[in-house]
């Protein structure tokens, strides 16, 4: 399984219900978006303005030797993700919301 993730709609109604300035970034709907792609997120600078702009989905720790492990470093669990090493540092730093329309994973099914 491979988590996605969807994000169409005009970036403008993100713009509105967030109340955020654009920062140069047009973004175009995506109905699969894999791990490592460009997506948009939304967040706020020292000076309270909200901006929308790109970030690779996935999480490099710091201590890891390869940005490949983004890929797997896709979710963090609620209850651990502030004692977790992976997410420890993000999470208490770095805050983004990230719009979707949906998450979902692809599964195999024998016979098909």
């Amino acid at each position: 399984m491979c988590g996605r993730h969807a994000l169409h709609g005009p970036v403008s109604r993100l713009r509105e219900h967030f109340e955020a300035g654009p920062e140069g970034f047009e973004f175009i709907p995506r109905y699969n978006a894999a791990p490592m792609q460009w997506l948009p997120v939304l967040r706020q600078r020292p000076s309270g303005e909200r901006v929308i702009h790109p970030l690779r989905w996935g999480l490099v720790p710091p201590w890891a030797k390869d940005e490949a492990i983004a890929i797997r470093v896709i979710n963090a669990r609620g209850e651990s993700v502030a004692e977790k090493p992976a997410f420890r540092a993000a999470f208490r730093r770095r805050r983004w919301i990230v719009p979707a329309n949906g998450f979902y994973a692809w599964q195999q099914r024998s016979g098909q």
